[in-house]
């Protein structure tokens, strides 16, 4: 059929073929792949608390939010 020319041929583009793929989706991918802004800043993300003033803090906070939720909710159920 082909001879030896398309059997070197065939086995190159085996060999290449994978290898030129992996060097395309492997090399620059900070600039190729890359989505802006995706990962938040370091002001958008949370901060943990470590002295007890802001712990306790954090904590009153969550207490009020939670019983905001409350009493909301429970409005809700009054007026049905």
């Amino acid at each position: 059929m082909g001879g030896s020319n398309l059997e070197v041929f065939k086995f190159g583009m085996y060999i290449m073929f994978p290898i030129a793929v992996m060097y395309y989706f492997g090399t620059n991918l900070d600039n190729r792949f890359s989505v802006k802004n995706f990962w938040p800043s370091a002001e958008e993300t949370h901060r943990i608390p470590y002295e007890k003033e802001e712990i306790r803090a954090e904590l009153e906070r969550l207490q009020r939010r939670r019983l905001e939720t409350r009493s909301r909710r429970m409005g809700e159920d009054n007026n049905k």
